[in-house]
């Protein structure tokens, strides 16, 4: 189960590294978050290395479906009514400039980077979108509101950002990481103070920074209760409808469209991590209704951090980690939202200021109503009783038969058949 970015693109290989070693800067995770920080302190000339567990990509960020915009379904009507005008238009601005900046670094690499307009509609609820134009208006953004869209089946319009982009994410990483000082197969283990435990040797630097997508150090910043995991399911269909945009439900468990050459891309039926769903079978379903006449050529499933107030965290790990950095919780919006974190993370190791890191600060107020909804999750599956127990903080585990894994519906782990892990926060395997 390859995605059709995985399938069509070719990454370049990196050794492992297996002597201790010191730099200015360590970054840990191999997906796009890390590798743009690499990127950028490369042109900075900072001394810095990455190191990723595995091989580079093979985790979220080649399950992507590959949408910049910032576009965040409904979002701007939630921060200003949460957070107020100023912020409002400061996550507006930062989330443009990472935009732009992709714009930008796509000029002269071909990763098919295309201007899609994008759009959020709605099945049944016209007052939401009614609403979020109202909010981008005040913010100072003039979105369209379109009473109907090219979708086969009913609706009562969308709200569209305009000149958005869609790209091949993993041609994009190819071309921009050929350079960079990465390591594979290089697994941190742990970090005490300001160096990282692997198996094979120790790498000691001034500045960590974490990206390994959910942040596994559960000594500090309390991300297990502040994200949980959402896991969605993506299908390719050949030969079907050119939607010509990008599409999404500002339900959360609606469908999102996006076309990558001769292929329709479809994602949905999102759920909780380790709670049941109709997986990819509500997508064929679907498929099979609208699309009669197509051909499936590629299926794969997606993972998503969430954070409690739709917003990510980046910057200090917490308040009492000074050197210690991560970027995590980009709900969905990981394109853009793995730009802005490597803009503002390398700005921030290298002592520059960032106007907009201070909204995005993971010491923020956590008192929303999502983390009594995560305690809740994680009391009640540590009183469950199972034969298989988390590895992170020991949780029941339950068998998903759709991908035949041992998934954990409080933190959102996935383990093989075997036990062997494939989504942390879990840091090891079963015993």
């Amino acid at each position: 189960m390859k995605s059709i970015w995985q399938e069509t693109a070719r990454l370049p290989q990196f050794p492992k590294l297996t002597n201790d070693t010191k730099t200015e800067v360590l970054i840990v995770g191999g997906g796009i978050t890390g590798i743009l920080i690499a990127y950028f302190l490369n042109q900075r000339g900072i001394p810095y290395i990455l190191v990723e567990k595995n091989k580079i990509c093979t985790g979220t960020t080649g399950n992507t479906t590959a949408k910049i915009t910032f576009q965040h379904s409904l979002i701007y009507n939630k921060i200003l009514k949460s957070y107020g005008l100023e912020n409002a238009q400061i996550y507006l601005y930062a989330h443009k400039s990472a935009f732009d900046k992709y714009g930008e670094i796509c000029k002269n690499i071909d990763c098919d980077y295309e201007i899609k307009d994008n759009f959020v509609y709605s099945i049944d609820n016209k007052n939401k979108l009614e609403k979020e134009i109202v909010s981008l208006s005040k913010i100072g953004y003039n979105a369209k509101f379109l009473d109907e869209i090219s979708l086969p089946f009913e609706n009562v319009g969308a709200v569209c950002f305009t000149e958005q982009a869609q790209f091949h994410p993993l041609k994009f990483l190819s071309e921009i990481s050929k350079n960079l000082n990465i390591y594979e197969n290089t697994f941190v283990k742990d970090i005490i103070n300001n160096t990282a435990i692997t198996d094979n040797c120790k790498i000691t630097a001034n500045k960590i920074i974490l990206t390994t997508h959910f942040p596994f150090i559960n000594r500090h910043g309390s991300y297990f209760l502040k994200l949980y995991q959402n896991r969605s399911y993506v299908i390719a269909l050949e030969n079907a409808q050119d939607v010509n945009g990008m599409y999404v439900d500002e339900n959360k468990n609606g469908l999102s469209f996006r076309n990558y050459k001769d292929y329709l891309i479809i994602g949905g039926n999102a759920h909780r991590t380790g709670k049941k769903n109709s997986n990819w079978a509500g997508l064929r379903n679907f498929a099979n209704n609208k699309y009669p006449n197509t051909k499936e050529k590629y299926f794969w499933a997606a993972q998503d951090c969430i954070s409690l107030d739709g917003m990510a965290y980046v910057g200090n790990y917490s308040k009492k980690t000074k050197n210690l950095y991560t970027a995590s919780g980009f709900n969905k919006w990981g394109m853009t939202g793995s730009m802005l974190s490597a803009m503002i993370l390398s700005d921030m190791v290298t002592g520059s200021e960032n106007d907009y890191s201070r909204l995005f600060s993971p010491s923020r107020n956590i008192i929303k109503p999502q983390i009594f909804i995560n305690g809740f999750e994680s009391a009640k599956n540590l009183l469950t009783i199972s034969n298989k127990r988390c590895s992170h903080l020991g949780c029941a585990l339950k068998w998903n038969g759709a991908e035949h894994s041992w998934d954990c519906a409080c933190h959102g782990s996935r383990f093989t058949k075997d036990g062997k892990v494939i989504e942390n926060p879990a840091n090891s395997d079963l015993n």
